[in-house]
């Protein structure tokens, strides 16, 4: 590293725009923390892959970093730090010691005030590293902190090494200068090998391979990569131009990789008669997925590119991504379809959506075939018929299957198909009329929810689905309750000890003994009475007095017994059962 950072070059190191931000964290800050001090020799910290892109030698030699980012620009905030700690100790360093110190600043800032490694501006990167170097020593303009500076990697990172620094002090019971200057030694020791290719193209082939001590590499990673390099090399989309639409298509998409990474695989798959032939690749999976758009982009960049970024914006409204001031009726269906846990028909609805115009579908009709799939879902996550690794076939089977029709037929299409493949009625009474909390809570939560939002008018609306926490504030309540130590009141109204105990063992998960409620703890093992009339500090029904219309039948009742839940039970079945057809208008 001592060449690399040489205090005698005109060498800066630059990330160019379409890499993506600093992302290493405090688990890799310990690791190369640890790694230089408890090294008996030089360290080997891995490599990084170069391209020349110099316009005046003279001035500087500019060096872009294609891979490595993320080890530069940690070493160049570990060396700050020790900057920081020698500087604040200035007056009590020798001569040599301060010229070391002087040495040390060259190496990270070089003589005309440049930064020897310059992060890209994503995220705040370059703004919070310059500041960091200035709160390290460096005299760089401008000298105000960027906004929430201190709550970001970058700060994070220089605030660790300084950190660390100081408890290497304490623990070798030395002083703080004497531990930054063992860890300079350590580092200036240590081995970084630079790979300086010709070409982009060259780069981006290396890339894919090496990403020592880093985060690793994605499929999605790799994938914006080789779109890079095969715009580097395409005379019709400059680079910066593919990295600013695939960036675009992320934002539509979201930061949750899954779903970035499931985007590209339903892309594929409802396009895939469309889009040139991939060797063995019938279906995208993750293991397949690089080489899919390895293949794609050969000779349609911008085309390709264009397509995913027109399908994302399509595809953030199917997920419910997309803010939508008056929800219609059909971003209504979406999010009943997003709650069941739909998401293998995503592929099915994008190519709908796409196709829209020469399927003549309208609203009304994506409602009806956003409800089918709904209504599949609810079958197929109960019953587990089909199964899972079926899906993705299934649905670019309907996609082949709908060719040629339109409207109306395009909807009983899909509608035939689904009743096909689903479990029968027979099947899914029986499911539901089993231990369905056991069975499936999710489906559980999501039949009680619809219910109750099917009675509901505007002024009593009430969001089932909301969260607080990452939890939602609605949760699956148990009437008669599931947890040991039944209190005397409920073990009368049963018949006893042991017919209490069957009870439960028999019927506490039963759809009919359950509800939903924003007060589960309150209610707890309280009896049916005091459960139906709870009401809080303010005098407000917390209880199944509240209003919810899937609660009306628990209200005006006095007691809760097996025959209750078995009455209910049936009657929300026969309920669900109607609500969630595969045929029919």
């Amino acid at each position: 590293m001592h060449a690399l950072l040489s205090v005698d070059s005109n060498v800066v190191y630059r990330v160019p725009a379409y890499q993506r931000g600093y992302s290493w964290g405090k688990t890799n800050w310990e690791a190369l923390f640890t790694d230089l001090v408890e090294s008996t020799g030089p360290h080997f910290l891995g490599t990084i892959i170069t391209v020349d892109v110099t316009k005046d030698v003279v001035k500087r030699t500019v060096l872009e970093l294609v891979d490595g980012q993320q080890r530069a620009t940690t070493l160049t905030l570990l060396l700050a730090a020790v900057h920081a700690e020698l500087s604040e100790h200035r007056d009590g360093l020798d001569d040599d010691d301060r010229n070391d110190l002087i040495n040390l600043g060259r190496r990270v800032v070089t003589r005309d005030g440049e930064p020897r490694v310059t992060p890209q501006i994503q995220d705040s990167n370059l703004d919070d590293y310059r500041h960091s170097l200035r709160q390290a020593g460096f005299k760089l303009d401008p000298a105000r902190a960027p906004a929430s500076y201190g709550n970001r990697r970058i700060a994070k990172c220089f605030r660790y090494f300084r950190s660390a620094i100081r408890t290497l002090a304490e623990n070798e019971k030395i002083s703080a200068p004497d531990a930054a200057r063992r860890v300079l030694d350590a580092a200036q020791q240590a081995i970084l090998v630079k790979i300086e290719v010709e070409s982009f193209a060259d780069a981006f082939v290396l890339f894919g391979s090496l990403n020592n001590r880093g985060t690793p590499l994605t499929p999605v990673d790799l994938i914006k990569t080789h779109l890079l390099s095969r715009a580097h090399q395409s005379a019709t989309v400059d680079v910066d131009d593919a990295f600013a639409m695939w960036t675009e298509m992320l934002t539509h998409l979201g930061d949750h990789y899954p779903t970035q990474e499931r985007f590209l695989r339903h892309f594929y798959n409802a396009f895939k008669a469309e889009l040139p032939t991939v060797t063995n690749a019938p279906v995208a999976t993750r293991s397949k997925l690089f080489g899919i758009y390895e293949k794609l982009f050969d000779g349609a960049v911008i085309d390709r590119v264009e397509a995913l970024l027109d399908a994302s914006r399509l595809y953030s409204r199917i997920i419910c991504l997309t803010a939508v001031d008056s929800p219609t009726e059909l971003d209504r269906a979406f999010r009943r379809l997003l709650h069941i846990q739909g998401t293998p028909s995503y592929v099915l609805l994008l190519w709908l959506l796409t196709k829209r115009d020469a399927l003549a579908l309208t609203d009304a009709h994506l409602v009806k075939i956003t409800d089918r799939l709904t209504a599949f879902f609810v079958r197929r996550n109960l019953t587990g018929t089909p199964q899972t690794y079926a899906l993705p076939a299934l649905f670019m089977t309907v996609v082949d299957k709908i060719a040629g029709s339109s409207g109306t037929e395009v909807v009983s299409v899909v509608s035939e198909i689904l009743a096909t493949v689903s479990a029968s009625d027979d099947e899914f009474r029986r499911r539901l009329n089993d231990s369905i909390y056991d069975e499936n809570t999710d489906v559980a939560r999501f039949i009680l929810a619809t219910l109750s939002e099917d009675a509901m008018t505007e002024e009593t609306s009430i969001d089932l689905w909301a969260q607080e926490n990452g939890h939602f504030k609605f949760t699956i309540e148990h009437i008669l309750p599931q947890g040991a130590n039944l209190p005397s009141g409920w073990i009368d109204m049963l018949g006893g000890p042991e017919a209490a105990a069957l009870a439960q063992h028999e019927h506490r998960h039963r759809l009919g003994n359950l509800t939903l409620t924003a007060y589960n703890s309150t209610l707890g093992n309280k009896s049916f009475p005091e459960k139906r009339d709870r009401t809080d500090a303010r005098g407000r029904r917390i209880g199944y007095r509240n209003g919810l219309a899937l609660n009306a039948d628990l209200a005006s009742r006095d007691d809760w017994t097996v025959e209750a839940i078995e009455s209910r039970t049936g009657a929300l079945a026969q309920q669900v059962i109607e609500r969630f057809p595969l045929s029919g208008t």
